[in-house]
């Protein structure tokens, strides 16, 4: 019998589409940037209300399909149990879906928010250090993970559940049917996929660069240069391969599990030498704040104020969390073969934000204390 040669028509779309934006934006940068700027207006102000929509709805579908009788269904076979000690599955999943960006904006958000905070309180106030560790626990908490938990979700049930491609079309087989997932619009939602993932990991890889360069050249005088930055683009990239060439069991799986364990012990010391009444502090403070006011922050834009803190910051973190769940919603999908829904989910949104919000109480802390 003949094998059946593999469709790469995705591919070599996806291919061809994000190379001509790439030497569009090397060839013609001013362009790209007035073009890219105008569009990201465009979406920030015209449909914010439309991203924070999303984004909660999320949260509340994943919280309440987790504790609904569907909670029990597992993301394969009845008889089938994890492939992954959970903890390796937590640390895998919690380095796909935040990584470097914790690092850094763990203490800087707060103080961007502190110094900077939204029209109507006044920066540099025990107001504003509310509001800045409010806004940060939402920024990293349950929302972008609900979002990743969505995509996730869906991909893990109709993979391991219905033995079905792991394609981000087939999610949309109930609404466009079989037919509809092999034909042009399937192939337009795989392509859309594949963009919206370039788009996430240039946004993240791009901001983590950064950041890499700007600690290097802090701590040992290393210049900020184009040339510096596309040498820690090499570098990144060969871990990255290699990583994945390894495979799950190995390479990434190793990597994740060394950086929860220096994540953890990087805790640990600044609990030991940092100011700990103030950590506990804001953490309680800044949970409660971000419990009590969650539908309020959730859906806060206004309608004849000042929007560009919300622009800024909360629709353009909700447009990133979205443009990075495709990739980071397939990976999961890959790790949580066995668990049920329940689990899933109290893995994916619960834990994680349960995690940042600790990291941002205490990284958070102490940037507002030695800022």
């Amino acid at each position: 019998m003949e094998k059946k040669k593999p469709d790469n028509f995705v591919f070599y779309v996806s291919l061809v589409i994000t190379g001509a934006i790439a030497v569009w934006a090397v060839a013609g940068n001013q362009s790209f940037s007035k073009v890219s700027d105008a569009v990201f207006g465009f979406l920030t102000k015209d449909f914010g209300w439309l991203y924070l929509i999303a984004m909660t709805f999320f949260v509340i579908f994943a919280i309440a399909i987790a504790f609904s009788k569907f909670g029990k269904v597992r993301l394969g076979p009845d008889d089938s149990r994890p492939e992954y000690k959970t903890a390796s599955w937590f640390a895998m999943l919690f380095g796909a879906g935040m990584g470097v960006g914790l690092v850094f904006w763990g203490v800087a958000e707060p103080i961007s928010h502190y110094v900077s905070p939204i029209a109507g309180i006044e920066p540099g106030t025990p107001e504003a250090a509310d509001f800045a560790m409010r806004s940060s626990f939402m920024h990293w908490g349950a929302h972008p993970w609900a979002g990743y938990a969505i995509i996730g979700l869906a991909l893990a049930y109709f993979q391991f559940r219905k033995k079905k491609p792991g394609l981000i079309s087939v999610i949309f087989e109930p609404l466009i049917g079989e037919k509809g997932v092999k034909g042009p619009i399937g192939k337009i939602i795989d392509v859309l996929a594949v963009f919206a993932t370039v788009a996430g990991i240039v946004t993240s890889l791009g901001l983590g660069v950064l950041q890499i360069n700007s600690g290097l050249n802090y701590l040992f005088g290393v210049p900020t240069t184009l040339l510096i930055q596309i040498i820690i683009i090499a570098v990144i990239s060969v871990i990255y391969i290699w990583s994945a060439v390894s495979g799950i069991d190995k390479g990434i799986k190793m990597i994740s599990d060394a950086n929860l364990y220096i994540a953890f012990a990087l805790m640990i010391a600044v609990i030991l030498v940092g100011p700990r009444l103030e950590m506990v502090n804001n953490l309680m403070n800044g949970l409660g704040q971000y419990l009590g006011n969650f539908f309020q922050d959730s859906f806060g834009i206004s309608t004849y104020g000042d929007n560009s803190w919300i622009e800024k910051w909360r629709i353009f973190y909700w447009a990133w969390w979205i443009a990075w769940a495709p990739f980071v919603g397939t990976f999961i999908a890959r790790i949580s073969k066995g668990r049920t829904i329940r689990e899933f989910v109290m893995g994916v949104v619960i834990a994680p934000s349960l995690g940042s919000i600790a990291w941002f109480a205490i990284m958070g802390t102490l940037g507002l204390h030695f800022g």
